[in-house]
């Protein structure tokens, strides 16, 4: 069970030995879309939080993962698009989508986001300018087309390319071969670690 010890303000993120800035992390690129105005809200919706973190436990399954896709995929980066989501940003993102059938895209804030714990990371592909690798979709596009769990009979379809298929493919041997763990619904979102025991055991920041 939670309790007071287990939560942390955001504000407070960079003196807490168990989390590691982003910015530690070589060979990443980071574009935090709730750090700006590129996303679903349309608004920023950290303001002034520093939201560059994960655990330290899923920062070093990402360098696991950068390392892999330098030496498997060297035309390829990693990009960062979201990592640490503190809770009271994803009660905003919980309440955008009231009344709306988009919330099975969001962990219930009662349960407690795995993000919110920095064990969670959403992530694609950049090529060697920077540019967005096509998945098939964009980033935060709650739609089928978006879902692992469908991309064969979409490719079958032809709504899926063989190439966007590709490229979902190195991401995720990149994540999965390095401890991370996909969802069903969403290509881009990574968890690190048993859930249940983070939400548990794990720090929450607030």
């Amino acid at each position: 069970m939670m309790t007071e010890k287990n939560r942390v303000r955001c504000e407070f993120i960079a003196d807490h030995s168990e989390f590691r800035s982003l910015d530690s992390i070589n060979g990443i690129a980071i574009d935090l879309r709730y750090a700006s105005k590129n996303n679903f809200a349309g608004r920023n919706l950290y303001g002034s939080l520093n939201c560059r973190y994960l655990h330290a436990d899923a920062a070093k399954g990402l360098d696991t993962a950068v390392k892999w896709l330098a030496k498997e995929h060297p035309a390829y980066r990693l990009i960062v698009l979201d990592a640490l989501r503190p809770h009271r940003v994803q009660n905003l993102l919980w309440e955008e989508l009231e009344s709306t059938s988009l919330r099975k895209y969001l962990a219930d804030p009662a349960r407690g986001s795995i993000h919110s714990f920095g064990m969670a990371v959403d992530v694609s592909l950049v090529d060697g300018q920077g540019q967005l690798l096509d998945m098939g979709t964009a980033y935060d596009d709650m739609n089928d087309l978006s879902h692992p769990s469908l991309e064969d009979s979409y490719f079958a379809s032809g709504a899926l390319t063989e190439a966007q298929i590709n490229h979902r493919l190195i991401l995720r041997s990149a994540m999965l071969g390095s401890g991370f763990r996909g969802i069903s619904t969403e290509w881009w979102h990574f968890d690190f670690g048993n859930t249940e025991v983070i939400r548990q055991t794990y720090t929450r920041i607030e």
